[in-house]
């Protein structure tokens, strides 16, 4: 490999990685008010809109992120609603996501056994108090390892984003690739850059837990 190519090569993909970064997380943020609210719905039961969040998540969660994003960036346009591509990608990736948070929330809402709710109301804490001081946060703590891996998956989805002509970290490798054939370069460009934005996420995932589960069950 080329280190003078190398070098050259670091601003360019520096603010491609500032773009992905910005797409990615913006569709995480999206994902996760998503997936609060289709969890609590379902957790719930709360009428006809259970069962709607039911087919959203079964529908997104069993079609590529790609189709999605041609459906938006291409399909909407026919029907008179045009977006641009940066929030095609945001709204994409929130959508995917949603639904993979959905059931990560609500997954550790069920895993909460339902006698510490009984034993709250028993003692006098109303449905509301139990849900927010004695459910929630214990299903908060045991979703933490399937919500950090939600987020790092959906950043792993951006590369997909150079399919609709965004001039993320992908479309950048790639296109350098074409114009000048220095592909080992840009390739140890695109695993160092993709390895900066996912790795932090890692580690204060693994932060996170080990202090939530210390706080909430003790060593």
């Amino acid at each position: 490999m080329d280190t003078g190519i190398i070098n050259s090569y670091i601003p360019i993909f520096a603010q491609a990685f500032l773009l992905t970064v910005k797409i990615g997380w913006t569709g995480v943020a999206i994902a996760f008010l998503i997936g609060i609210a289709g969890a609590f719905t379902l957790y719930f039961r709360i009428p006809v809109l259970s069962v709607l969040f039911k087919v959203y998540v079964e529908l997104f969660r069993n079609t590529p992120l790609l189709v999605q994003l041609f459906f938006i960036y291409y399909g909407l346009p026919v029907l008179g609603l045009k977006i641009s591509a940066e929030l095609c990608g945001a709204v994409g990736l929130g959508l995917l996501g949603g639904s993979y948070m959905t059931e990560s929330i609500r997954s550790g809402l069920l895993a909460v056994p339902k006698i510490q709710g009984e034993s709250a109301v028993s003692l006098g804490m109303s449905r509301s108090q139990t849900f927010l001081s004695v459910i929630l946060p214990q299903a908060f703590s045991i979703s933490i390892p399937a919500l950090v891996a939600n987020v790092i998956f959906l950043l792993k989805e951006t590369s997909v984003f150079s399919a609709i002509s965004l001039m993320d970290l992908m479309f950048t490798a790639k296109d350098l690739i074409g114009l000048y054939y220095n592909t080992a370069e840009s390739l140890f460009l695109l695993v160092m850059f993709y390895t900066a934005m996912l790795l932090p996420v890692s580690f204060a995932g693994s932060i996170i837990e080990k202090k939530l589960r210390t706080k909430m069950f003790g060593d």
